[in-house]
């Protein structure tokens, strides 16, 4: 190649006329030379001088590592060839004869994998990972021939896996730990689509892409359980048992994750979600069902012309499945503020005007979503997923359906908690002069507010029970709350002073994750 590349261009400087003939003749020279030096020097040396440096050796894990995969390999090979034998009646002294010049192969190969540099159970691990993304790269590209997955979709789960496949060569199980995080994580382009969504009511590209996130996750989920049976029948047989187990580990966790954002999204968009499960279920069973078709085809028992015939009416279906329903944003967010049941005495045009008001906010696990000393501006509902409230060396757990930061808003005092997300999560957030208005209107709102401070001891400064027909001070407070902005802070009052030093965090025992209608604190 790079003789002929020479010449190519020695041709072009000798046939410009531009270019003296003392300096066309010299170019012309070296360019023959370097051709021929090419040709008969290197081309019969090359070999010689590769092996001299021992470029043609493996590295000695990757050598140990092919001798134990010829070993496994012979001895699945002799358990195979032993058990067709005996259905086809051979001489038995021929079966015998191959059978022990075989024998005498396989323990050649077994001597040689003891032999080997044992290899340490770190680069076991890596090289069952390495594995284990190949072979996701094969059923994703797999599923995309079959039509399961749309290109789209492929292309971004490929690009996943092609992230997995270096994390793992270069910083091994951690690596693909991470590179797994990364891929469940929310990137730029989602945040960009989420800002457009709550600044502009531009719904359409966040829409899509939440589409597309829930098409990759019940495809991955299905990948995912796919590998664990790769696992068991190669990687195993190879590494051993103990890497195997640990390969199993490290694919439930990614299962969990998985399931749980799948889990985030069906109760974020529980009409979708169904939808787009069926849709998965009749894809998948157009994928089974053309298998079937093909391997009647391929044993001879249906004619080419009737297959032909199945196929063309098996692609009228997939067609019609290739559109997916649409995802109406707004019409979700309302069903799921209808959901919430401190919200439940709320007419339709209430909702309305809520879910106009209110934005949405996706959490990552480790987000910090209320910060001590930030000022009370805004409650957030729980759509999907968990948060953890801490509040003087306490722990309190809110699941989906709970409300957290509405009495820092009441004692109009900074927070004195902080709120971190535990899980993915999908929350909508209110705005301070909002929540004040409801609170106002709304009377199941007032009680839930007042029910919730007393579950968390806050009727009385000191821990005193109320004294006999006088209202809770939190419900006190939660029903004064509108009026709070026009009238001075009160010296006085144990109850409301208590209420606003705790800022709705005490308690003795922590809160129940997704319970309805408890509500959180901050």
């Amino acid at each position: 190649m790079r003789g002929a590349v020479t010449l190519a261009l020695a041709l072009a400087v000798t046939e410009n006329y531009r270019v003296p003939l003392d300096v066309q003749r010299e170019v012309g020279i070296l360019a023959t030379g370097f051709t021929l030096f090419t040709l008969f020097i290197q081309g019969t040396t090359l070999r010689m001088l590769i092996e001299r440096l021992g470029l043609t050796k493996l590295a000695p894990i990757d050598l140990a590592l092919s001798r134990q995969v010829v070993a496994v390999a012979l001895q699945n090979v002799r358990e195979e060839v032993s058990g067709a034998v005996k259905d086809h009646g051979l001489n038995h002294d021929i079966v015998r004869q191959e059978a022990k010049a075989f024998g005498q192969r396989l323990e050649r190969a077994v001597t040689l994998a003891e032999e080997a540099e044992e290899i340490r159970e770190k680069d076991r691990i890596t090289l069952g990972l390495l594995a284990l993304a190949g072979r996701e790269r094969d059923l994703v590209l797999e599923a995309f021939r079959e039509q399961q997955i749309a290109s789209a979709r492929a292309e971004a789960m490929l690009t996943d896996v092609d992230r997995l496949f270096e994390a793992t060569r270069l910083n091994g199980r951690i690596g693909y730990r991470r590179a797994a995080k990364r891929g469940m994580g929310y990137g730029r382009f989602h945040r960009m689509a989420l800002r457009l969504h709550n600044r502009l009511r531009l719904s359409r590209p966040l829409a899509r892409m939440t589409a597309d996130r829930f098409e990759i996750l019940l495809n991955q989920r299905f990948i995912l359980a796919a590998l664990h049976s790769y696992a068991d029948t190669k990687i195993r047989r190879i590494h051993g048992r103990r890497v195997a187990e640990i390969l199993h580990q490290v694919l439930r966790q990614r299962e969990e994750e998985t399931e749980q954002a799948i889990e985030g999204l069906r109760l974020q968009y529980p009409g979708y979600a169904e939808e787009m499960q069926r849709r998965f279920i009749r894809r998948l069973a157009l994928r089974i069902e053309e298998r079937e078709y093909d391997q009647l085809l391929k044993d001879g028992l249906i004619g080419r012309e009737l297959h032909v015939s199945l196929r063309t009416k098996m692609a009228e279906a997939r067609r019609l499945l290739a559109f997916r329903p649409k995802l109406d944003l707004a019409v979700e967010k309302t069903e799921i503020l209808r959901q919430m049941s401190a919200l439940s005495g709320l007419d339709d045009s209430q909702l309305k005007v809520v879910q106009r008001s209110v934005s949405t906010v996706h959490a990552r696990p480790g987000e910090v979503l209320i910060r001590k000393g930030d000022p009370a501006r805004h409650v957030f509902f729980i759509a999907s997923g968990a948060v953890e409230v801490e509040f003087a060396n306490q722990r309190q757990l809110l699941g989906r359906g709970e409300m957290f930061g509405q009495l820092g808003i009441l004692t109009r005092r900074p927070r004195r908690a902080q709120v971190t997300a535990i899980a993915h999560s999908t929350l909508l957030r209110l705005d301070e002069q909002r929540f004040l208005e409801l609170l106002q209107r709304n009377e199941v709102l007032r009680t839930a507010v007042a029910e919730s401070s007393a579950k968390r001891g806050l009727l009385e400064a000191e821990g005193k029970p109320a004294q006999a027909g006088q209202k809770p001070a939190a419900q006190q407070h939660a029903t004064a709350a509108p009026q709070a902005e026009a009238e001075p802070e009160s010296e006085s009052g144990p109850e409301v002073t208590q209420m606003m030093a705790d800022d709705g965090t005490r308690s003795d025992q922590p809160a129940p994750v997704g319970g309805q209608g408890s509500l959180g604190t901050g």
